[in-house]
């Protein structure tokens, strides 16, 4: 699937980038190389294939090392405000943050 130059004007536009007509080049070979990869990586047949939970499970005995499922003790105010301090805008124990979504 190759990428037009309006696909990766778009594209710049969408993530905010300024792009050059030598970025955009460069950008779209780059592009089209991972798409490339992606679609080898497709063609193969994973058919009777078990997934892995970590890419090193089928050489070697892995145990991953997940924390144990429990809720933190609720916090008292005093640890909530000091928490807070360096917050540029707080109400009511919680952080205030610019709006992002219009």
């Amino acid at each position: 699937m190759a990428l037009t130059e309006q696909d990766i004007a778009r594209l710049a536009r969408l993530s905010g980038l300024r792009l050059d007509s030598g970025d955009q080049n460069r950008a779209r070979q780059e592009l089209d190389r991972i798409l490339g990869l992606i679609e080898e990586l497709q063609a193969v047949d994973t058919a009777g294939v078990e997934p892995m939970a970590h890419p090193l499970a089928a050489h070697q005995n892995i145990a991953l090392r997940l924390c144990d499922d429990t809720p933190d003790p609720a916090q008292t105010p005093e640890q909530r405000d000091a928490c807070l301090t360096n917050a540029p805008a707080s109400h009511q124990g919680l952080f205030l943050v610019p709006t992002v979504i219009e």
